[in-house]
């Protein structure tokens, strides 16, 4: 797939995404016409192909593996788009390191700042 294309692509298909969890009456339209629903969000799929959605997925969300999906649709004419029914989130333990950057273990000092204290 071009770039441009991939990024047409993986902007759409963000909008769709972002629909589909935020508002109840795309999700429906998505299951009940697709067709109509991703060419709402700017993802036209050619008369005559197919298009499943996929709402259950198993496993972490692959952009790279729905990209080759995607492409390989255009050649075979059976689309096929996977849309979790809620995001999936990662909720793995931050790192001590992540901690440390969040907590204020940074040693910005703001001299250059009208405001600042430190000298």
């Amino acid at each position: 797939m071009e770039p441009r294309d991939r990024a047409a692509f993986v902007s759409a298909y963000t909008k769709v995404l972002t629909s589909a969890w935020s508002n109840d009456a795309f999700a429906s339209q998505l299951s009940a016409n697709p067709r109509a629903a991703l060419a709402e969000k700017g993802l036209a799929i050619p008369a005559g192909a197919s298009i499943t959605i996929v709402r259950e997925t198993q496993g972490d969300p692959d952009l790279e593996a729905q990209v080759r999906i995607w492409e390989n649709g255009k050649a075979s004419g059976r689309y096929e788009l996977h849309v979790p029914t809620t995001p999936q989130i990662d909720t793995k333990e931050l790192s001590e390191a992540d901690l440390e950057a969040v907590a204020g273990g940074n040693t910005y000092c703001c001299c250059c700042s009208p405001c600042c204290s430190c000298t």
